[in-house]
């Protein structure tokens, strides 16, 4: 029996006039995963590292979410409830067992509730560890796990991530290749996750609203300086 992808495969093929057993188109796709060619950066991500930072934050904000620059991790859990605070929330948080988290002073925080594990939908702020940020859109790479479950990424009404300000790099082909370094050939995280601003939609008569199929606010806990 064949699957509805086998009869597309078997039509593109018909049309091209191809069996996709010739020895150089096999080469040449084998080339091209072992190579990791870069794509074309823009001009706007071509930018000093000095300048890495500042354009990530003109960015972040540009995508409708929200920024603070904390000089050290410590000053994270103030952030969280100064947020919550601010937006009238339970002063509650659920975060992964990021152990980058786990180590911050929570206890200088008593009246924050926190607890750990991935949201089941009924949180309303949710709170997780990037592995990079992107200046050229303000963009932030979410790697799956435990450490920081992707339920986070999309249950929340409001989303806090943090970001170390070392881990901002200028463009997109910067942070696959620090993913690929950090897990080796052929392995990736089952998912990665790229998030640009919150949630928003503009299908309805083009009005925008926030919160479609996701958190409504983003957040970004933005730490220390660029190494």
């Amino acid at each position: 029996m064949t699957s509805s992808r086998d009869t597309v495969f078997a039509s593109v093929r018909r049309a091209l006039g191809v069996t996709s057993r010739e020895a150089p188109r096999l080469q040449e796709v084998g080339d091209r995963i072992a190579g990791h060619p870069r794509g074309l950066v823009p001009a706007r991500a071509q930018v000093p590292p000095a300048e890495c930072i500042a354009l990530f934050k003109e960015m972040v904000l540009a995508a409708a979410a929200s920024i603070d620059h904390l000089p050290s991790a410590n000053q994270v859990p103030a952030a969280v409830a100064a947020y919550l605070r601010g937006r009238n929330l339970p002063p509650t948080i659920l975060r992964g067992a990021d152990p980058r988290l786990s180590a911050l002073p929570w206890g200088q925080e008593p009246n924050l509730d926190v607890w750990i594990g991935p949201s089941d939908g009924r949180q309303l702020a949710g709170l997780s560890h990037a592995f990079a940020g992107i200046a050229e859109s303000g963009t932030l790479v979410m790697l799956s796990g435990p450490d920081n479950p992707s339920t986070l990424n999309l249950l929340p009404d409001h989303h806090l991530v943090v970001v170390d300000a070392a881990d901002v790099t200028a463009d997109y082909e910067t942070v696959w290749g620090r993913i690929r370094a950090r897990f080796g050939a052929g392995i990736m995280p089952r998912t990665v996750n790229w998030i640009t601003g919150p949630s928003r939609s503009a299908d309805i008569e083009q009005t925008l609203l926030l919160g479609a199929h996701g958190p409504r606010s983003l957040h970004v806990l933005l730490v220390g300086e660029p190494v």
